[in-house]
């Protein structure tokens, strides 16, 4: 680890201007890039005391031996280079992005004399005009069909092309009119370029008056009795009624918009765009981005617009970019796609009517891609073998740990304590190992808590089997590895305790929320594994499962506590009579209300009991004087 203090600039070395920086480590590699609109401001805030930066940013700069920067004229600019430089290094604690697939596009060379139309999912190209993204290659493979009826643009290959021009016969295409043949000269090359322009502007969203075009001639024509023609146009409306079908109506009126909705976890952050024109959704995409920068939603959604429109001949932005989270500078990025455009773009976060409702649904969308994507990682046999080898090497363990358990401790300022104990085996959950338990020393801290479900659980290995006939429970044997929902002292908490039953030589870690540090029992300084490792990722996914089973262990006392306090004191009325009562009556309002008789008939309630429960929830008030 680096002091910064070795490497901090000279004082007034750094300019007061708008920039973009540079950390790099020894080797000189460059392991982060940030932007500012006043550097010497920025960078100093890097170089304060090191226990007050937020944990991701205090292991970066401890990783660090170096910085630089670089002036610019103004934030806009900045934006623009910061995010030059993320694509050109590939810095490995700015956001990482995972698209979870290829997805395909529509691309139309329009650089070319006689510009082909073709479904690509190639490396975006300069000279090509891009629709898209689509969710799938067969939709947009039949919209194609549809269009080249109505606007009969090649689609055949360079080589295709040249034989035909050489032999002078177009292909099949060219005989059934889903091509005007420019091969042979049936098209003269502006023609040829009026047809393609049309093409662009209807994938574009200005679709409505096209149809509406051919729907008018297709009337006049069959007025002056051209059946013949009436039916090719038709033929032609129907086609481009058939391609309008594919891409559904969203909002009534003629909106452009872009709706991004965002979906995020502690570790992860889903995005979902749906690109929007005349009203109706032209194409969507999804991906995933790994968070690694201390930054808010909006700063990462920041980021998410900078990846959607980095390159602007494939995804120019349109009037309306509309947001599921506000922006922390949404004038910096609204400026800089207002110059990509050429005119003003308006981003902002819907706040009714259709377009909040549209939200909504692009916002579950992210939210399930988020989840299909870790289900889809986890499940991976060769990424779970290769985390649990990186697992043993980094921790040193004899083998790897097959089976992982994580205790995760909830309390609300040390009322109705639990805690939650799930299990992976193989790098899944084994939810049927999962445990819970109630705290029960009162005004145990975090510490004391983990402790004791420490030693509850581990002393359960040392009991002695009551007959050799008696299958021992698949819970009796100990975890290769333990992980604890905690720092450095939840670690040696968990660890005393561990002496304490005997299970002394058990690995122990501790992983904290948001961090990406590995905590050892007697060590002063952290594991740190890649950020992109699959050990990483196994752990923080142990983790949160543990994290998140707390929480809802810890949500449903508080409830109950709250719905049952008024019977906790009546004697003999346990648990199970309880529920039996809320079940009967619905509720504690139902049961107050009950006559004596009523509370009788509940199973388990005799005619001594019930009287009982009617004076409990009935007190008499005393006389006054």
């Amino acid at each position: 680890m680096t002091d910064p203090a070795t490497y901090r600039p000279a004082p007034g070395e750094i300019p007061t201007d708008p920039g973009v920086y540079r950390f790099r480590d020894a080797q000189g590699r460059v392991i982060y890039v940030g932007k500012a609109r006043n550097l010497r401001a920025r960078l100093n805030s890097y170089f304060a005391d090191p226990m007050t930066l937020h944990p991701r940013t205090q292991s970066m700069v401890t990783t660090a031996a170096s910085v630089d920067w670089v002036v610019v004229g103004n934030e806009v600019e900045a934006l623009s280079l910061e995010y030059s430089w993320i694509k050109q290094f590939d810095p490995r604690f700015n956001v990482k992005f995972r698209d979870d697939k290829t997805y395909p596009y529509l691309a139309v060379t329009v650089s070319e004399e006689y510009p082909r139309a073709a479904v690509v999912r190639e490396a975006k190209r300069k000279g090509s005009r891009y629709f898209g993204p689509y969710a799938h290659a067969w939709a947009i493979r039949d919209t194609l069909d549809q269009l080249v009826r109505v606007f009969p643009v090649r689609t055949c290959r360079d080589g295709v092309f040249r034989r035909a021009a050489q032999v002078g016969r177009p292909c099949l295409l060219g005989y059934i009119d889903k091509c005007s043949a420019p091969c042979v000269g049936r098209i003269t090359p502006e023609d040829y370029r009026v047809l393609v322009d049309d093409l662009s502007s209807f994938l574009s969203g200005q679709s409505d008056s096209f149809v509406r075009s051919v729907e008018k001639r297709m009337r006049e024509a069959s007025e002056r009795m051209d059946y013949e023609e009436a039916a090719r146009l038709r033929d032609r409306w129907q086609s481009l009624t058939r391609a309008l079908e594919r891409n559904t109506v969203v909002f009534d009126d003629t909106t452009d918009a872009d709706v991004i909705g965002t979906f995020e976890d502690d570790l992860q952050m889903a995005v979902q765009v749906f690109h929007v024109r005349a009203g109706r959704i032209i194409g969507e995409r999804g991906f995933v981005l790994e968070k690694a920068e201390d930054l808010s939603t909006g700063g990462y959604v920041e980021r998410a617009l900078q990846r959607i429109y980095a390159d602007p001949t494939v995804a120019l932005p349109p009037r309306e970019v509309l947001v599921a989270s506000a922006l922390d500078e949404p004038a910096t990025v609204g400026q800089w796609l207002s110059d990509m455009r050429g005119s003003r773009v308006d981003i902002r976060v819907p706040q009714r009517g259709d377009k909040k409702t549209f939200m909504a649904t692009a916002v579950e969308n992210a939210g399930n891609l988020l989840r299909s994507h870790t289900a889809r990682r986890s499940s991976d046999l060769t990424a779970r073998s290769v985390a649990m080898k990186e697992l043993q090497d980094a921790l040193s363990l004899s083998e790897p740990p097959l089976r992982i358990e994580c205790i995760d401790i909830s309390t609300l300022q040390g009322q109705d304590t639990v805690a939650s104990l799930v299990v992976f085996e193989d790098g899944l959950p084994r939810k049927s190992d999962y445990r819970s338990f109630i705290i029960r020393t009162p005004g145990a801290d975090d510490l004391a808590s983990v402790a004791e479900v420490v030693e509850r659980r581990f002393a359960r290995t040392d009991a002695p089997e009551e007959s050799a006939s008696v299958e021992p429970t698949r819970f009796a044997y100990p975890p290769a590895l333990l992980v604890i929902d905690g720092g450095a002292p939840q670690v040696r908490a968990a660890q005393d305790a561990l002496m304490r039953v005997g299970m002394g030589d058990l690995p122990v870690v501790g992983l904290a929320k948001r961090l990406e540090e590995v905590w050892l029992p007697g060590e002063d300084d952290p594991v740190i594994l890649p950020r992109t490792s699959e050990a990483l990722y196994l752990l923080q996914r142990v983790r949160d499962e543990a994290h998140r089973r707390a929480i809802g262990l810890h949500r449903n006392r508080r409830g109950k506590r709250s719905t049952t306090s008024v019977l906790d004191g009546v004697t003999g009325l346990g648990p199970a009579r309880v529920k039996a009562l809320r079940r009967h009556f619905g509720s504690i309002r139902g049961i107050t209300a009950a006559s004596v008789d009523e509370i009788q008939q509940v199973p388990g309630i005799g005619e001594a009991l019930a009287a009982t429960i009617h004076a409990a929830l009935h007190p008499v008030e005393p006389n006054g004087p």
